[in-house]
This record gives C-alpha cells, structure tokens and sequence, in this order.
C-alpha cells in the first residue's frame, strides 16, 4: 500500500476518534495536505507533510507510514513525526493557558453569584426578613 485516503490515515493515526469525524474536520478546511486544503478523498503517501487544526492548536507532522486499520497508539504514533516547529507552538500555547486568569475573575457585569447575591440583599436592608412573601399570616395583617 503506497497510498491511502487522508479520513482513513487520520483515524488509523488516533487524530479523531471516528473516521466520520476526521471527514468532518476535513470539510471545514481544518486539514491540509503539502499546503493544500484536503478533501476527504485525498491520498497520502510517505513524506506528505499534514497539517491539521484541532481546537486552537495547529498540529503539522510529516506521514511516516501508512495503515487502514486502527492499532493501538504506540503503534499509531510510528505512522507520523511531529515537527519541531509545532512541538514547540503547542507547548508555548500550553504555557499560555497555564498561565492565563481565571475567567470568572475578571467578570464585571453579568448575572451575579450566589455570594453576591447575598451580599446585594444585606445591603438592601435585612436579607429574607424583608422580602415579600405569600404567606397566609400576611393576608391576615391586611385584614386588620
């Protein structure tokens, strides 16, 4: 086998758990092939360059071997190399993420937690004692 369909290669390569889902990646222009956008019909052989974006990370390997079947990833990972170029960009956006805030730390606006729930209704005055309720003991003061 000198050439194989660039799903099946995906798949058998453990970059997408289904060959649907490599297909899929593959119509959103998210793979290419030696620089071109792919299809999922394109065939690979030994020595096309991939590169393929999963999330915000771009992954770029050159095809070592090729396999219709799915093994298992120590076997998977003999089928590609990774580049150096896209070692070090995936461990640089690593880094990043690391050391990234918290999102929820730097909202300003938006629905309040439950903690600062609590603290609007303390500073309105009395918490639960304050609020309107249904209750009939309330119907009975109005009476009187």
């Amino acid at each position: 086998m000198d050439r194989l369909r660039i799903d099946k290669w995906l798949w058998a390569a453990r970059f997408y758990k289904t060959r649907s889902l490599a297909a899929d990646e593959i119509g959103k222009h998210r793979v290419q092939v030696n620089g071109d956008i792919a299809k999922a019909s394109r065939e690979v052989k030994v020595g096309d360059l991939v590169t393929l974006r999963q999330g915000a990370v771009t992954r770029v390997v050159n095809v070592l071997g090729l396999s219709g079947m799915r093994g298992p990833a120590p076997v998977a990972q003999k089928l590609y190399e990774e580049t150096p170029e896209s070692i070090a960009a995936q461990a640089a956006a690593r880094e990043l993420r690391r050391m990234g805030t918290e999102p929820a730390h730097s909202l300003e606006q938006g629905r309040p937690t439950k903690r600062d729930r609590r603290q609007l209704d303390d500073a309105k005055g009395g918490g639960w004692g304050t609020r309107w309720s249904a209750s009939i003991d309330d119907e009975k003061d109005d009476e009187s």
